[in-house]
């Protein structure tokens, strides 16, 4: 994709994020971001702001064991659901049981298809490298995770509520999703955990399930 191009739909998506989360820093934050971030598998429920109204959230998602099998978008129009599912696709991995180009492949299918508000690299980025992939396959690495808790940014939040209709040009949400990350290997079962949190940008149109634009470079309280 030339530079240019990604470029634009990176300042887009941060634009229709930036309408409820950050002002103008947060705008400049995401468009300036650099690619020093570490490539590695480690990222990224409040009243409703106008739009699709999100159900009560369920059970926290979680991945027991092994999650031998590639992760799927769940068919929701709620953005808080999707993105607690989302979270966890993001923070789980096993290099048993698929490639690395497998994962990205599936990871993909979480993405919008709009391809002027989707930023693939964000999400690319939160995957290990194949090289990385290699040597963690060596020792079999894996890991699950649990999304524990979800939440419009209050910021987001009152932007809405100044300007209701500003949703309705993508229909983007932020949502903060907050967690823990397992991660075993060969010799190591229990392995160790992290917490883990992320704010992503969830695009729930009210025709259609929910997609993912994107990961923001920061986590929005």
């Amino acid at each position: 994709m030339p530079g240019g191009t990604l470029a634009r739909r990176r300042t887009l998506l941060g634009t229709l994020v930036l309408v409820a989360l950050i002002a103008l820093s947060g705008l400049l934050a995401y468009v300036t971001r650099d690619s020093r971030a570490e490539p590695n598998h480690a990222a990224a429920a409040s009243s409703s702001p106008s739009g699709p109204a999100p159900t009560s959230p369920s059970s926290a998602p979680s991945l027991k064991g092994s999650p031998a099998v590639l992760p799927s978008p769940p068919a929701t129009r709620d953005p808080i659901t999707f993105a607690k599912a989302a979270a966890v696709a993001l923070w789980s991995y096993d290099t048993r049981a698929y490639s690395q180009p497998e994962l990205v492949a599936a990871l993909h299918r979480w993405l919008t298809a709009e391809g002027q508000y989707v930023d693939v690299e964000s999400v690319e980025r939160l995957v290990p490298s194949p090289v990385l992939w290699g040597r963690m396959a060596d020792s079999g690495q894996f890991a699950t995770a649990t999304a524990a808790e979800a939440h419009f940014p209050e910021s987001f939040t009152r932007a809405l509520q100044a300007d209701p209709g500003a949703i309705t040009q993508a229909y983007i949400y932020a949502v903060t999703v907050s967690g823990k990350q397992s991660i075993s290997w060969t010799g190591s079962p229990e392995g160790g955990a992290e917490d883990r949190s992320a704010t992503l940008a969830v695009q729930c149109r009210p025709d259609r399930p929910c997609a993912l634009a994107g990961v923001l470079p920061s986590v929005a309280p």
